[in-house]
């Protein structure tokens, strides 16, 4: 019984995976017609390629155990898998919702739409939100502490950078983003404006 519970935990998280990995593929296809509509660009050593990296290390640390503790409960497992799977599915959606305005690099086309509605609505970055989540998930998944550990002092600060550099062109390029982004948080719902509301 046992043995299966880690093989359906273990499909339902690496089908997570499979799921936003052919998402980015489908990006970097669909990106090709765009790649010569760009207004302003600007490089970040912060992209698909580095978080790849980091997603790696953290498989090696959930793969051969560095960082798990023994002590695992049902309910955290399945709180863990409830959050990976809606990771997923909001990560899709915020792509879904961004649509021709995705880059690999930060740009911004000259077509480009602000995105407000949709998962835009909850956070203002709703693909770095996701994988931050879904790395939480795979922690409490797997009753690791190392990879909490990394994801809260490497990855949220690496996506920071990454969304703060791409705020000050949207910024630049569209009046309403100053408030939008008063208005929405950056990784997480803003609660006391949904309370206030």
């Amino acid at each position: 019984m046992i043995i299966q519970s880690v093989i359906i935990i273990n499909f339902i998280v690496g089908f997570c995976i499979f799921v936003i990995f052919l998402a980015i593929l489908f990006n970097f296809m669909d990106y090709s017609q765009y790649k010569n509509k760009v207004k302003k660009e600007k490089s970040s050593i912060v992209e698909t390629g580095s978080m790849t990296i980091f997603f790696i290390l953290i498989y090696l640390f959930l793969r051969f155990k560095i960082g798990s503790f023994e002590y695992t409960t049902i309910y955290q497992v399945v709180i863990g898998l409830i959050l990976m799977v809606f990771g997923t599915w909001f990560n899709i959606w915020g792509r879904h919702y961004l649509g021709k305005n995705w880059a690999n690099q930060i740009k911004i086309y000259k077509n480009h739409n602000l995105v407000t509605t949709g998962p835009y609505k909850i956070v203002r970055h709703p693909l770095y939100a996701s994988i931050i989540w879904m790395f939480y998930a795979s922690s409490m998944i797997y009753s690791n502490y190392l990879v909490f550990i990394l994801t809260t002092i490497v990855f949220i600060p690496f996506m920071f950078y990454r969304a703060k550099q791409e705020e000050k062109l949207l910024k630049v390029n569209f009046e309403d983003y100053n408030q939008y982004t008063k208005e929405v948080g950056m990784f997480f719902p803003n609660l006391i404006k949904i309370n206030k509301k």
